[in-house]
């Protein structure tokens, strides 16, 4: 069986998957793109030699990206997913009954397509009469809304090349115009194991634009460092309560889950005062 070495920039280690079937690949305007069948976790796209998501796990990401901020806002009824073109984060947004309308904004069109075709039950919701798809950055259609958005989430690759643009203070202090009162954002912000530079440089710059920014975490099998960190951020609201209340279907977000995921108290400013050493 032949091995599929992954080539993951930030990683100090590298992972190895046996591969039983390369389905795909290809090379779209912005980046490779690749499909392959593991016999534990099933399909895996790949894209510039680094695993976004597997058939087996690729819940757990997505469930967390989407469902804390959807469950802190007492009302998310406008939301804008940034990246994410495999459609996850679409679907899971979609489980809630107030939303009206979400803005799916992906660069990479060839994603979409990718994933509809070989991940149809990821992209099961970017066809949905209240999803609006659009391919271009981010970062500029966020640049033309005002105050309207409840809910921003950036469900980007690595913190690299032109996924840059989305970890920039300009780019939050545009998210934080462009929510309306009660706005939330949340971002993947990398590995509290291999990353902590990375997901403190973020805290601190969302820090300068947000009054509340918080750091909650999720394992995560696939992605470098296991011990994935989300950034979030609200103008109003603390993000640790929930507000609407836990109906939905998950395989593994829930009440209890939303209450212990976030990042203790003393732990957080260990964090930030860069002393959480290991």
């Amino acid at each position: 069986m032949i091995k599929f070495f992954e080539k993951d920039p930030y990683a100090p280690i590298q992972y190895v998957y046996d591969v039983e079937e390369v389905l795909y690949k290809g090379k779209s305007d912005f980046q490779e793109i690749m499909v392959i069948k593991n016999p534990h976790f099933g399909k895996i796209m790949i894209l510039d030699g680094v695993v976004q998501i597997t058939e087996r796990d690729e819940f757990l990401y997505h469930e967390m990206l989407a469902h804390v901020v959807m469950h802190a806002h007492p009302n998310p009824k406008k939301v804008v997913v940034i990246g994410g073109g495999d459609g996850g984060t679409v679907r899971e947004i979609l489980k809630h009954k107030s939303v009206e309308k979400v803005y799916f904004i992906e660069i990479d069109e060839e994603v979409i397509n990718v994933s509809k075709k070989f991940f149809p039950s990821v992209a099961c919701g970017v066809d949905d009469s209240r999803v609006e798809i659009k391919c271009m950055d981010g970062a500029e259609f966020i640049k033309g809304r005002d105050g309207d958005i409840d809910a921003v989430i950036v469900d980007s690759t690595d913190i690299i090349g032109f996924a840059k643009s989305l970890f920039t203070v300009e780019f939050f202090k545009s998210v934080k115009d462009a929510l309306a009162e009660e706005g939330m954002f949340v971002t993947l912000s990398e590995s509290l194991h291999f990353h902590k530079e990375i997901v403190v440089e973020v805290q601190e710059a969302m820090k300068l634009i947000f009054p509340t920014v918080d750091l909650y975490t999720a394992p995560i099998a696939t992605y470098a460092g296991n011990w994935w960190t989300f950034s979030a951020a609200s103008k109003k609201y603390g993000l640790r309560e929930m507000r609407t209340e836990y109906t939905i279907d998950t395989k593994y977000y829930n009440d209890e889950v939303h209450a212990q995921a976030f990042l203790p108290t003393k732990t957080y400013e260990k964090l930030m005062q860069r002393k959480l050493q290991w």
